[in-house]
Order: structure tokens, then sequence, then C-alpha cells
């Protein structure tokens, strides 16, 4: 294991995975939660949810939301992903001396907006204020507590050779937004951030859909590096067709001007979801009807199950096949 830490530990691939099991989980425990986006347990009779995280993003306003509103939809997203209702939040702000107050208006008030449109409630908080330099400009970290039902549709133990891999929209429009926000790079786009609280979504899915084995959002490290993580934690080997995978054209070329891989761009309003074939066709029916599907496509399926290891396999537009792996080294810091 390296000695020291760098950003490329934050960027949700290969050295994050290492930073957390051999250094996190090896001192915690409860290896078994490292395969949803919350925790599960257990208040009297009623079955609850818990994720937290904290947010970085450079810079704090980018095209289409900001840190706080990122702060609640990633929180609201990790806990409806997971099969959960998400109620309560939690939000402690480490601020910069020196940030204008007006801009601390701007992010708080988005937070609530988002908030009360994604039914959660604020409930507890913090506030730090720390030297000039000590931070850049806002951190936030937050807490979601949503209720499981104990029907819960989510299913992974049932995932079967066939299933379906559906995507609910284009990818890389998160990544792409922030960097053009970053004025030393001059990329000049009008794409905006996908960041979008998808509890309701997600509800009328399940609520309707019976066969949805799993869900996950690809937010660091992309699409390629969550579906890698999905095969290696239900052991089994998927393959997606690269043609089907839906991606902005200017997304694209944005991509090749700067050299990245639409695959590992960070989404914030996006899941994946692994689901029977035969239910395939009536999710993408309910996705096209929401203005946060309406770009969902199936991407793949899965090819066998019960693996030793999992597998990630990507069919090209020539017909040939080559392994995904997890997003190796540093791609884009500060993006969520």
């Amino acid at each position: 294991m390296v000695q020291r830490i760098s950003l490329a530990h934050g960027e949700g691939g290969e050295l994050t995975h290492n930073l957390i099991q051999e250094v996190f989980v090896k001192a915690f425990g409860h290896s078994d939660h490292i395969q949803h986006d919350s925790a599960f347990f257990r208040c009297d009779q009623q079955k609850l949810a818990v994720t937290t995280d904290s947010y970085v993003v450079k810079p704090i306003f980018f095209p289409g939301g900001n840190i706080g509103k990122l702060a609640i939809t990633g929180t609201v997203n990790d806990l409806a992903v997971s099969g959960a209702t998400p109620q309560y939040m939690t939000a402690s702000f480490i601020i910069e001396e020196g940030l204008p107050l007006e801009d601390l208006k701007k992010i708080v008030e988005s937070m609530a907006s988002e908030a009360k449109a994604a039914q959660v409630h604020i409930v507890a908080g913090d506030t730090k204020v720390v030297e000039k330099g000590s931070v850049d400009q806002l951190y936030i970290n937050t807490t979601g507590i949503g209720f499981v039902k104990e029907d819960n549709s989510l299913e992974p133990d049932r995932i079967t050779e066939g299933d379906s891999i559906i995507i609910s929209g284009t990818i890389g429009d998160h990544g792409i937004a922030v960097l053009s926000a970053r004025e030393d790079l001059g990329l000049i786009s009008n794409i905006e951030s996908d960041c979008a609280s998808l509890n309701q979504l997600i509800q009328e899915l399940t609520d309707q859909i019976e066969g949805i084995r799993v869900m996950r959002d690809p937010t660091r490290g992309g699409l390629a590096t969550t579906l890698v993580e999905l095969c290696e934690d239900h052991h089994i080997h998927i393959e997606i067709d690269e043609e089907a995978v839906p991606v902005r054209n200017d997304v694209k070329g944005a991509c090749d001007i700067l050299g990245f891989d639409p695959l590992y761009m960070a989404n914030e309003g996006k899941f994946i979801m692994i689901v029977n074939s035969q239910c395939a066709q009536k999710a993408l029916e309910i996705l096209h009807k929401h203005t946060f599907g309406k770009n969902a496509q199936t991407i793949g399926r899965v090819n066998s199950c019960h693996e030793r290891t999992g597998k990630l396999l990507l069919k090209t537009p020539i017909g040939a096949t080559r392994r995904l792996q997890r997003l190796s080294g540093l791609l884009l810091p500060r993006i969520c």
C-alpha cells in the first residue's frame, strides 16, 4: 500500500477501493454494507437506512447547480437506490473565512428548495469557520436517514443470467459541467450538471415493477466503475454495448478534446438498474414518461452468475469485446 494519500484516492476508482478495504473496513468492519450506498439497521420494529457524505466540489457554483444542491441530491439518491424512502437529513458546513455571505445564502436557499422538492426534512446541522486557506471556500457534510419497507422490492440475491442493465439517462453530464466551470481549463460548454433528486422516480419504479434486482448511482468513477463494483459484489459477469450507452454529442466531444472516457465521467442525476428482462420494457416506459428518465436505455445484460470473480465486458462498435476495470489513477479531482 502507498504510504501517502493522493488526490487519486478520492476519485472513486481502484485506489479508493483499496483505501476503503485496507484502512476503513479493516478497522471498522461491516464489510457487507459496502455493497450498498446506505447501511441498514432497525429501531424498534422499523427498518431504517442511513448514509453520510461530504461535498468538496470545485468550483462551488457550476452550470446546473451548486455545492448545496449537490449535497441534497447526492444524499437523497444514495438512500433511494438502496430501496429507502428518504426522510431526514443533517447538514454541516465548514466555511473558509472570506466567503461572501451572499454566496452562502444562495447555497443554503438552494438546499432548502431541493429538500422541499424531494420531500426531505433538514433537521440538524453544524457550522464551523476556519482560517483563510484552511479549506477551499466551503465544504458540506450530510447524513441522510430513510425508511425501508418490509416488502422492499429490491432482490439482489435473485440476479439471474439474462437480466437487463438499464441506465436512466445520458452519462458524463455532471463531470463536463463542473470542468467547464473551471476557467483554467478554457473549456466552453453549454452542458449543465444532471444533479437531481431521483427518489420519487425510483419510488414509482419500485411500486410498479417486480423483478428489480439492485440499483446504484454512478457518481465518482462513472458508469464503468459502478458496474465493475456490482459485478464484484454480486459475483456476476455483465456485458454492455458501447453503442447503446446514451452520451450527449457535446459531452462526447468535450471528452474527446480532453482525452477522457465518458464511461468514467461522474454523474449526479442518473442510476443504474439490474432488472428481470421480462420487466425491462415496462421499466423503460415508466422512465420515459419522467423528466429524469426520458433518455433511459437498456445497455446490456447479465451474462452469467455465481462467478468466483465478477467481470464487466464492453462490446465495441466493431464487434470486439474488452474487459473494463475500475477507474485507475487521477481523472477529475473535486468533482462532488
